[in-house]
């Protein structure tokens, strides 16, 4: 398998030791509602959007003495929710389209936690798709991801303890939802849903037959969870003020500069040859 330059894409941020990366911009992704004249479809929600917070990104182990021409990390893909909570209440099936070299490229997973594993030495870009339970939408969400498995500096040899991780984080909106959809996640841990006006009834939630009797789906135990970045409520907002906080301050200096230009335009204008 070819082995592919490093690709960085915009918006990631790489500390100085090289060993992970996140990408930290706050991208919403809106999802087309589906067909308004389908059969059996459920009531929509007017006005309302559903927030789904995810993260997704791997996790590259060096094998160190263990390492071969052709498998030197093991490495891990996944998607999870961005405080570790359980997905399967929204994505029914995640599938991940690896490199045509791997045996069996297009491998799906059917419940969470949705990930997988493999070994190899080549980075490459990691199509995952993304698809919901029929309450949810019927449209499929297509991301991608670069597999990273050496750190940016490379000048020392490769830590067999420490991984390279990068992850990316986005948020999922569902616009109009089923209502049925909503009375079953209102109060899930993993949704953001917005307050709902008084008075407004909602069916009874509905479980999913695939979640009656299914193993735990979440990832706060995780075997990898103590290499996750923190992508909490309270770290956003404080990237977001400190964001503002620049915003503000260039439009200040921009102001004073032009309030020096606009002072300095009268001494620009030509003297009268009566004017001593």
């Amino acid at each position: 398998m070819s082995h592919p330059l490093p690709l960085r894409k915009q918006g990631d941020h790489h500390p100085d030791d090289g060993s992970s990366a996140t990408k930290l911009s706050r991208l919403k992704i809106a999802l087309p509602s589906d067909d308004p004249d389908k059969k059996n479809a459920n009531k929509r929600v007017k006005d309302v959007e559903i927030s789904v917070p995810i993260v997704y990104g791997t996790i590259a182990f060096y094998l160190g003495r263990k390492a071969s021409e052709s498998q030197s990390h093991k490495w891990t893909v996944y998607v999870r929710g961005a405080s570790n909570e359980d997905l399967g209440a929204v994505i029914k099936r995640v599938v991940f389209q690896l490199h045509p070299s791997f045996n069996n490229p297009t491998r799906a997973v059917e419940s969470p936690p949705f990930e997988l594993s493999e070994c190899g030495w080549g980075e490459f870009e990691i199509a995952i798709t993304l698809f919901f339970h029929t309450d949810v939408c019927d449209k499929q969400l297509d991301l991608y991801h670069h597999l990273k498995l050496y750190p940016e500096d490379e000048s020392g040899p490769q830590s067999t303890k420490k991984p390279v991780v990068v992850e990316s984080y986005n948020e999922i909106v569902f616009p109009d939802p089923y209502e049925a959809f909503l009375a079953r996640v209102q109060n899930h841990p993993a949704v953001i849903v917005p307050r709902l006006p008084v008075g407004f009834n909602l069916p009874s939630p509905v479980p999913i037959e695939s979640m009656n009797e299914k193993e735990r789906g979440d990832t706060k135990d995780h075997p990898l969870s103590q290499w996750f970045m923190n992508f909490s409520e309270a770290d956003e907002l404080l990237k977001l003020a400190a964001a503002r906080q620049q915003v503000q301050a260039h439009i200040v200096k921009l102001r004073r500069q032009l309030n020096l230009m606009e002072g300095m335009t009268p001494q620009s204008k030509p003297t009268s040859g009566y004017d001593l």
